[in-house]
């Protein structure tokens, strides 16, 4: 059977990152400013991307910083910045907002295709180079987190040596399962959030996400032999053991919570092929949502 796109988009990703995360030098002075109050926004898999960014910003002191998707964004509240992440640069959503703030609030866009939004943008960072042929988003958006991860400070070697390690491993032994929750806590909610988002997209299985210590307040509850928690990021303490008592199999790699979401990616597309789906071409999906209003 040949490569999906996907495939071979999932297995760039480390490549991709280390040349984000050189990007983010070049292009600092595009980015939020320590101290700024930012809003970042997008639709579907980049609104989970910039809720992981809100979250790593807070957490490094640098700044208040909300994410919305972008038809949600509360209007008249006060930005000194908007980070948009767009892999398109065409969805209504996101144009929309941005035209709407043309004049009023500096604006900085995250995309793979610049040409798309420099109409309303006022900052374009151009991530050509991690765009993508399949309509499910894979390196464009953890790409994108790269570079945001790199301009917070933090390194991403070891992410990318992990990742090419995921790779060459194994798959879980999981094919057999019919539901997955994906857990996370700070900036790796919106990982979690993404995984569950990539098994819903390719594989049409039941895939929900939580912040971790939620889980326990009612999801456990569909908890049972041949369902997976998957939990990426920090262990937290007992709740393995109460995954394990419901029969579920429990899963968290000690790894960077990019390169576990590799790995997600990867079953995710095994698991579709299994059930007869193209990875490239879910159901009632496309590149961009393009509205008509």
């Amino acid at each position: 059977m040949a490569q999906s796109f996907v495939q071979a988009e999932i297995t760039s990703q480390p490549e991709c990152w280390r040349r984000a995360a050189a990007l983010a030098n070049s292009v600092q002075d595009a980015l939020p400013r320590a101290g700024e109050l930012v809003a970042a926004i997008g639709c579907g898999t980049s609104w989970f991307v910039a809720q992981s960014f809100a979250a790593l910003r807070e957490a490094s002191g640098l700044g208040v910083t909300d994410a919305f998707p972008a038809s949600e964004m509360p209007a008249g509240r006060r930005y000194d910045r908007v980070l948009a992440i767009t892999r398109s640069g065409t969805t209504t959503e996101v144009r929309q907002l941005l035209a709407s703030l043309r004049g009023k609030v500096p604006t900085t866009v995250l995309t793979a295709t610049p040409g798309a939004v420099r109409d309303v943008a006022d900052e374009v960072v151009d991530l050509s180079f991690c765009d993508e042929r399949s309509v499910v988003q894979t390196r464009f958006a953890t790409s994108a987190l790269a570079l945001l991860r790199s301009h917070l400070g933090q390194s991403l070697a070891s992410a990318a040596d992990q990742a090419e390690a995921v790779l060459r491993e194994p798959l879980p032994n999981l094919l057999e399962a019919d539901q997955f929750t994906f857990l996370g806590t700070g900036w790796t909610v919106g990982l979690a959030h993404e995984a569950a988002l990539k098994f819903r997209e390719a594989t049409r299985i039941w895939a929900e996400s939580y912040p971790a210590l939620e889980y326990r307040h009612g999801p456990i509850s569909i908890a049972e032999p041949g369902r997976v928690t998957w939990l990426l990021g920090a262990a937290l303490t007992d709740l393995e053991a109460d995954v394990r008592r419901t029969g579920a199999t429990f899963v968290r790699h000690a790894i960077d919570p990019m390169a576990d979401l590799v790995r997600a990616q990867l079953l995710a597309v095994r698991l579709a092929r299994l059930r007869g789906l193209d990875p490239d071409a879910p159901r009632h999906l496309s590149r961009s949502v393009v509205l008509d209003r």
